[in-house]
């Protein structure tokens, strides 16, 4: 890509779409086109069709979809299908249709198997059953994979996939339903601890700036007590209280959102659709499984985590584990080794991420 490169980031203002953008100014790139939700929306055909024709973008980051936690997933799996089904079909297909140079479609390791060998390889998709709670999600992303990859095959695009692990970092979304997992401990913690030292101004100005379920800061304390004990934050004569889904025991791999977008700008600028093809594994003419794990290759249990966050907080009191509700995947941990050979590493370490996050949160300067 050259500097004066015409560049559009679907989904810039997210955890990822944020991420690149800064990756993309620190690196000397400057013509970009931006849409707000309130702007373009991206579900809409006609409406996405018109945007590329008038704008013409040379390069496409795939970063939009419709995202959320083990909660979201399983209660909005309509939503989850349809909507990012619509996005992707829209910008993949008007990319083609306007002679976009490269796209970077964006994916998630949940496309994987539930009980694929660890470390997930990129050969593994499709070989056995989703794990049921993001299966609408997984199959938008499969179906996100497979368009780009058969847009190549047919008409000679050069459109990559990349599969993040789990993310993390700045923008990232602290909603008490429907965040992933690290971003919830961040906020729940964050919370039982203004609970456990009596920090009500602390608590309302969590609430006034994040809203639960309508209410704010300025709600009466009974009400925002309500919401808290509703997502696991409670005081009891034995301490402060936080509970947590599931057992603790399934392990995840998680990457900071900067180091996702050093990733792909890299591949962005220095790998093609054929360098892919070369690096997978092909019988009888077939091409499959060219997109790219992204992630550290390194992963701990769900309670090591709540672990860690507790203790970058200050939270003092007692983490409860309630076993019934569900774990989700086993254990997803992605084999970078494709990547690795590309020449690309991660940096930032789980301790060092996971403080930054939380000194942004809090406003600790």
């Amino acid at each position: 890509m050259h500097k004066d490169a015409k560049i559009y980031v679907a989904g810039h203002t997210g955890l990822v779409g944020s991420a690149i953008v800064r990756k993309l100014k620190d690196e000397g790139f400057h013509n970009f086109i931006f849409r707000t939700i309130a702007e373009l929306d991206l579900a809409n055909q006609q409406a996405t069709a018109d945007f590329f024709k008038n704008e013409k973008p040379e390069y496409v980051f795939l970063a939009a979809a419709k995202v959320g936690g083990i909660v979201a997933n399983n209660t909005y799996r309509a939503e989850f299908i349809f909507d990012n089904i619509q996005i992707q079909n829209n910008i993949i297909h008007n990319s083609y249709v306007n002679g976009v140079k490269k796209l970077l479609f964006l994916g998630s390791s949940c496309i994987y198997p539930k009980n694929a060998p660890q470390p997930l390889k990129e050969e593994h998709l499709l070989t056995s059953p989703l794990e049921y709670t993001n299966e609408p999600y997984a199959i938008a992303k499969i179906a996100g994979i497979k368009m780009s990859e058969s847009y190549n095959l047919q008409y000679g695009t050069n459109f990559i996939s990349v599969m993040p692990t789990n993310l993390y970092g700045p923008n990232d979304n602290f909603d008490l339903e429907k965040s992933h997992v690290l971003p919830a401990l961040i906020r729940k913690m964050h919370l039982g601890k203004a609970l456990h030292n009596g920090d009500w101004n602390s608590i309302r100005k969590d609430f006034s700036k994040k809203p639960v379920e309508g209410i704010n800061g300025d709600a009466d304390e009974k009400s925002i007590l309500e919401k808290l004990e509703k997502y696991g934050i409670s005081k009891t004569s034995t301490g402060t209280n936080v509970t947590l889904w599931g057992t603790g025991q399934p392990k995840r791999e998680f990457l900071y959102s900067d180091d996702l977008a050093s990733a792909c700008v890299f591949i962005m600028q220095k790998i093609d659709f054929t360098d892919l093809v070369k690096l997978s594994e092909t019988q009888n003419g077939e091409i499959r499984n060219t997109h790219i794990n992204i992630g550290s290759g390194t992963d701990l249990t769900i309670l090591e985590l709540a672990e860690i966050v507790k203790k970058t907080v200050g939270f003092q009191g007692n983490l409860i584990w309630d076993s019934t509700k569900p774990d989700g995947t086993p254990q997803k941990l992605l084999d970078v080794t494709k990547l690795q050979k590309l020449g690309w590493t991660y940096s930032v370490k789980l301790n060092e991420g996971i403080q930054r996050v939380y000194s942004n949160y809090a406003e600790i300067k």
